[in-house]
């Protein structure tokens, strides 16, 4: 019988048999690459085959490509030597999966990694550590990657999902400042990618148990030195010829320190080889003792001192100048720490790279070597300048950040990663507070979020309020901290400390009505949010702060009216998570008096679970997705729209599931995990809907590939197991316990218990599926307890029509006495469900041998696409019994 697979499958096979990688299936389908990890999941459990070759070979794709190492520096010299170290390298990987190469400054690491990686069998990634600061390694790696975080998603977590598409090589380049920051991020990534290797550079070792060693020694003084000399020294002047015995006493004097050797040739054209060996013995003539690692960094420095000294005045300036940039620069760059004019500063620049002193590293943009970058700062220390040029720098960073925040083309992201280490050190030298740091957080605080650096963006729009001269302008700082908060993973618990911080502000700086919004926008999110934030305040604390906001603010403002009317919807039930709907319509109204997409997607909420607490199901979900046509005109760029954009999405698939509506469910489901915010997030808005909606459709195989994947996430980053992951794992528990997987169903059934306790009470969903299973494998015995508990009058609304159309069938079959008399009680809610309408009707079917009744059920199921329980009801009718063997045969079915 031939396999069936869903479209999105069919997609999926067709890039794997093209041998993409997931991140890039995931880029060409626009989805995640955790739903494309759970796609090959589900095509390897329904195929039986055992890996993605099979896959491949099965999909009928072309031979696979030679993997690709993206981001290596553009060799712009021919490499020398090194065939010893580069078999170390490749023997050292057959024994372990992280490999160090370890050696002095200027012993030329870096080219011999740039030549060793491409000849490894991995495809990977190169990340130049050299200009990264203490906290950002996993930024640099990020960049380098090409990812970024998700909602509740570390950043950490998102590299190893790159990285764990398949066997990869990552690439770390200069790791001697960052050890312990280096060390434990490739412990993590080693752990949790089983197929990545690492190679690293660096000074010292990581110092990790399994790594191995290459020592990089000076280049040989019979071969490989006088080689690398003789090539520069052509490249300098086509013409040049020495004796070779000039050449290997200059090479010697040099240690064979790679880099002191190329400075040395650089200057040979205008010195000849007998004048430079001259030179470079007066210069070094003070060096004695022996001849080891620290005297022959000692040499090198020596010999960038003399290259330093050659200079002209103008060289010598920018040079030192230089020196302020943590990483590479473009001639505006140079420029504005220069303070000369383009021309004259592109004149100088172009002497220094003729010197070598300056390295070009792409098209337009320069560098300097950390050892020659350290020697010029310690120049501008001593110049009496460095006060000066330091300003400069943050007034360049500055400018830069706001011109990039202002673009919107598709380079801005690429051009960001680019200077994004200067940002961060222009930000972190500079005083405090001050109206040009204070400028430049602010725009570095929005590209971090726009870049989806969200932890890094939210403690930088904290920086940005520490900066701030005008307390106002702080306040709006931490909002947007705030809101990023929502989205970073364990960042919950900080959200109302930073709105009640942000509320100091708001006070000092003497504005009413900004002191106004900000308590209101603490009590909604208080009120909205019960128990996810992890910092709730006493109900009485709340009340009082929405006093103060009523009569703190001017109620003729706009945006104070809405935050205040917002904020009493919320506030004025009991119950969690609920709001009135009298209330609720007037924040609307106030809300779009201020025609602001994110206070109207708000109020909108409220309204949506105001009508879920009357039982109009339909109606809320309607509203919601109302809400969500909003979501296009919410800026990205802003975190303040973050919250309403992902709450968006949830509760317009939640509300289509709550409402039987599963074809919408699963579009919202394919849409959010498409959403370029949300997309990498599918263990929480995904699985908790999308992995739900699939099982109740009966695509069980793709419902537990989702969740395998998400659970795997979870518990990879370590996140406490509470009552918001019910849904993702009541799932699995549902479709094992239909399959008849007995094991597997108890042991999802015991995870969703240690969810919390009486979790069977708590979670009519819980209950709900632990109903169906009973109704489908016949399990009468303790139905009645079952059957009042789904009834019971503490059934959450949301899943109410679930659980009593569940427990009116389950009376029926088990052939209790009220079985007509909860059918009748299940009807409300189940006029309100198109899934527990279906399910009503073949409970009454059932109950009265009525065909009629089936036949609807089955028409029911058909519309919502519920394959399995259609299946289940042909089953019913024995002129159509085979048709629903067959489709559960084809769903993993006994």
């Amino acid at each position: 019988m031939p396999v069936e697979i869903s479209e999105r499958e069919a997609e999926v096979l067709a890039a794997v048999g093209a041998h993409l990688s997931n991140a890039q299936i995931a880029s060409k389908l626009h989805i995640s690459v955790r739903t494309v990890e759970s796609h090959v999941s589900s095509l390897l459990r329904k195929y039986g085959v055992a890996d993605r070759r099979a896959l491949a070979a099965l999909a009928g794709g072309p031979a696979a490509a030679p993997p690709a190492l993206t981001g290596l520096p553009a060799a712009r010299t021919s490499f020398v030597g090194r065939s010893a170290e580069r078999a170390a390298v490749a023997a050292a990987f057959g024994e372990s999966r992280l490999v160090t190469l370890l050696g002095p400054g200027g012993v030329g690491k870096t080219r011999l990694a740039t030549t060793a990686a491409p000849a490894l069998p991995y495809g990977g990634v190169f990340a130049d550590l050299a200009p990264v600061r203490g906290g950002f390694a996993a930024q640099a790696i990020a960049a380098a990657l090409g990812v970024a975080e998700g909602p509740q998603q570390p950043l950490t977590e998102a590299v190893a999902e790159r990285l764990g598409d398949g066997p990869s090589l990552l690439v770390l380049d200069n790791c001697e400042h960052l050890l312990d920051e280096v060390a434990g991020l490739a412990d993590w990534i080693l752990a949790t990618c089983p197929g990545s290797r690492i190679l690293a550079t660096s000074r010292e070792r990581l110092g990790l148990p399994g790594e191995r060693i290459v020592l990089v020694e000076p280049l040989p003084l019979d071969s490989d030195a006088p080689a690398l000399f003789t090539d520069r020294a052509r490249a300098a002047d086509p013409d040049f010829a020495a004796d070779p015995d000039v050449i290997g006493e200059i090479c010697a004097r040099l240690d064979g320190m790679p880099l002191a050797i190329e400075l040395a040739a650089a200057r040979s054209a205008a010195l000849g080889a007998a004048g430079l060996l001259t030179a470079l013995e007066d210069r070094l003539r003070l060096l004695t003792g022996g001849r080891g690692a620290d005297e022959r960094h000692r040499s090198l420095r020596a010999v960038v001192g003399w290259s330093h000294d050659l200079l002209d005045e103008e060289e010598r300036s920018l040079l030192r100048r230089l020196a302020v940039f943590a990483g590479g620069f473009d001639l505006d760059a140079v420029v504005s720490v220069s303070g000369e004019s383009p021309g004259a500063a592109a004149d100088v620049l172009g002497r220094l790279v003729d010197k070598s002193l300056v390295v070009r590293v792409g098209q337009g943009r320069w560098r300097l070597l950390e050892t020659v970058r350290d020697f010029a700062a310690e120049r501008l220390a001593g110049s009496g300048e460095r006060d000066e040029v330091r300003v400069r720098h943050l007034e360049w960073a500055a400018a830069s950040a706001e011109a990039l925040a202002r673009r919107s083309d598709g380079g801005w992201q690429d051009d960001f990663d680019a200077v994004a280490d200067d940002l961060r050190a222009a930000l972190a030298a500079a005083p405090e507070p001050g109206a040009l740091p204070h400028r430049l957080a602010r725009s570095l605080a929005g590209l971090c979020y726009t870049r989806r650096f969200l932890a890094e963006s939210l403690e930088t729009y904290r920086e940005a309020a520490r900066r701030a001269v005008d307390p106002a302008q702080a306040c709006h700082d931490l909002h947007r901290a705030a809101a990023c908060s929502y989205l970073v993973a364990d960042g919950g618990g900080r959200v109302i400390g930073l709105l009640t911080e942000a509320t100091e502000l708001a006070r000092a700086a003497g504005d009413a009505n900004l002191t106004a919004s900000s308590l209101a926008a603490t009590v909604a999110t208080t009120a909205r949010n019960p128990g996810w934030h992890g910092a709730e305040l006493p109900a009485e604390q709340v009340r009082e702060l929405l006093e103060q906001a009523r009569s703190t603010g001017d109620q003729r403002d706009p945006v104070v009216a809405a935050w205040v009317a917002a904020a009493a919807a919320w506030m004025t039930p009991r119950e969690p998570y609920q709001a009135d709907v009298g209330l609720a319509e007037q924040a609307l109204k106030a809300a779009r008096a201020t025609g602001d997409p994110v206070l109207i997607s708000s109020a909108l909420d409220a309204l949506t679970s105001a009508t879920h607490g009357h039982g109009r199901l339909r109606a809320a979900q309607e509203i919601s997705l109302e809400r969500l046509s909003l979501v296009d005109s919410m800026s990205r760029r802003d975190p303040l729209t973050a919250p309403e954009i992902v709450d968006a999405f949830h509760m317009a698939a939640r509300c289509a599931i709550v409402a039987g509506d599963l074809p919408q469910a699963l579009e919202l489901g394919r849409r959010a995990e498409a959403d370029e915010l949300l997309g990498a997030d599918q263990y929480f808005i995904g699985a908790n809907n999308l992995a739900l909606t699939l099982a109740l459709l009966g695509a069980f195989d793709e419902a537990l590939a989702l969740v395998d994947a998400g659970w795997d996430g979870w518990q990879r980053v370590g996140r406490p197991i509470t009552g918001m992951m019910v849904p993702l794992v009541v799932t699995p528990m549902l479709v094992h316990g239909l399959r008849g997987d007995e094991r597997r169903h108890r042991l999802w059934r015991s995870r969703v218990e240690g969810l919390g306790g009486g979790v069977f009470t708590r979670s009519t969903l819980a209950g709900f599926a632990e109903g169906l299973v009973a109704v489908h494998a016949g399990r009468v015995d303790g139905a009645a307890a079952t059957v009042a508990q789904l009834f019971s009058a503490d059934t959450n609304m949301q899943f109410r029509a679930y659980a009593r159309a569940t427990g009116g069938e389950l009376a029926v079959i088990a052939g209790l006495p009220d079985a007509a008399a909860r059918l009748a009680e299940a009807e409300p809610p189940a006029a309100e469900n198109a899934w527990a309408a279906a399910c009503l009707a073949r409970a009454r079917g059932r109950l009265r041998g009525d065909r009629d009744e089936l036949e609807a059920a089955v028409a029911g199921w058909e519309r919502i696409g519920a394959r399995y329980e259609r299946a289940r009801t042909l089953l019913l009718l024995p002129d159509r019994s085979g048709e629903g063997r067959a489709e559960l045969s084809a769903l993993g079915c006994a």
